[in-house]
């Protein structure tokens, strides 16, 4: 060789092809260049499509069914501090506290005499109150008493009027009831510190604001939903709807927007500080809204209707992504989202509490692996979304004959509405 030449020697590194164990995968050079690859379009796009036509197969959002109650279930509420513990109250007085994870019943607590109308937990999860048609508030160990020991209440509040809603402070002693005024309460004492009323016979709920703390919110007799401060001797704002709202639910991460179910099947999220008009109306609903809650990422919200249905709505669209129903399901009086935002928990007339996965077609206990595989699908289909294929069948949900035909008219209603 001359002195001074080069010569180029291929030279090949294992570690770039070498797999470390026998149980992964192949390695695989790939070059980037998009002028090497014509058809990468083409491919993705039959994938998305693929993955969403796969999605909807698996879809099978039904868990478990809680049965117990002897009568319809009222009202839900969830644990403060535990995933597992539920807390449930009947027309016929009585309360359930329940595991989910065993899928079985704790306790059976006869509470009140007649409906349960509310139930929330303290915050730091060692009891919950109670109000019932009796006219009494009732606060219980959230822990079972001991062996052939009566189930006894921590303390009883009796009251002037039925209260038809409770919630907790998010960090205090105190708690707010509703019924024919707004009363804030100290635990420590037997008549409320503050009572607030706006010209109204009756409330129907009081929720207190979860970031800002000092905030409640209450739906009236009236149609109107009146906001509260604690530190303040009246009432803050009002907004009154055209029909009466049955609940509301505070978005737990942006501390000025509400969403209240309401009686003209419609949900209206509300920001605040600008409540001339809602932000965002959300349809889909063919009869009355009863109940809302959000998700604790607060991107999501789901509500539960006189029509027999569970759906999921994003909190900026006006149209449900999700429909839940089955054939022994009837009238759903209550749903709640759970705190770790993975289930949906649903209370109906027929007795039943209802678990639901938020995401139906979502397989849990995933290995890394298949968790790499479902986020590239979830881009793809992102990616894809708007290809009239691939709408087509993410979009469509199968329906009970006789909500499908109510929703058709309900549509033709409203064009019939806006033709004229």
């Amino acid at each position: 060789l001359a002195v001074g030449m080069k010569v180029k020697v291929l030279c090949r590194n294992p570690d770039d092809y070498v797999r470390e164990t026998t149980r992964d995968i192949q390695r695989v050079p790939r070059n980037y260049d998009r002028t090497l690859h014509p058809f990468e379009v083409p491919r993705e796009y039959t994938r998305a499509l693929n993955a969403t036509k796969m999605e909807r197969l698996f879809a099978k959002p039904f868990v478990a069914s809680l049965g117990g109650h002897r009568d319809g279930v009222s009202c839900l509420a969830k644990h403060a501090k535990s995933l597992s513990t539920v807390l449930s109250g009947a027309c016929d007085g009585e309360v359930k506290v329940w595991n989910l994870s065993r899928r079985e019943c704790l306790r059976t607590i006869p509470a009140h005499e007649g409906f349960v109308r509310a139930i929330c937990s303290r915050f730091c999860g060692t009891s919950f109150f109670t109000v019932g048609d009796d006219k009494t508030v009732k606060q219980w160990r959230m822990e079972a008493p001991g062996y052939r020991v009566r189930e006894e209440p921590l303390n009883t509040i009796l009251g002037k009027a039925v209260y038809t809603g409770i919630d907790h402070h998010q960090s205090e002693g105190t708690f707010a009831t509703c019924g024919q005024t707004v009363d804030i309460w100290d635990e420590q004492r037997t008549s409320p510190i503050r009572s607030f009323s706006w010209g109204v016979d009756s409330f129907s709920c009081v929720r207190y604001n979860p970031v800002e703390t000092e905030l409640l919110a209450s739906c009236a007799s009236d149609r109107s939903i009146v906001l509260y401060d604690m530190r303040e001797s009246t009432p803050l704002k009002k907004v009154i709807m055209k029909l009466r709202s049955n609940t509301l639910c505070w978005n737990p991460m942006e501390a000025y927007n509400f969403t209240c179910s309401n009686e003209d099947y419609n949900l209206y999220t509300y920001d605040m500080r600008y409540l001339e008009t809602p932000v965002t109306v959300h349809m889909d609903h063919v009869s009355a809204v009863l109940d809302v809650d959000y998700s604790p990422t607060g991107k999501e919200f789901v509500s539960a209707s006189f029509d027999r249905t569970i759906r999921i709505f994003p909190k900026d669209k006006g149209h449900s992504r999700e429909v839940y129903h089955t054939k022994r399901m009837q009238h759903v009086i209550c749903v709640r989202w759970s705190a770790d935002n993975k289930y949906v928990l649903s209370g109906s007339d027929e007795m039943n509490i209802r678990v639901w996965k938020a995401n139906a077609s979502e397989k849990l206990g995933l290995t890394s692996r298949e968790k790499a595989a479902v986020q590239y699908n979830q881009k793809l289909k992102a990616k894809f979304k708007n290809h009239p294929k691939v709408r087509r069948i993410a979009h469509h949900r199968h329906l009970p004959r006789d909500i499908f035909k109510q929703k058709r008219e309900l549509r033709d209603m409203k064009e019939a509405r806006r033709r004229k």
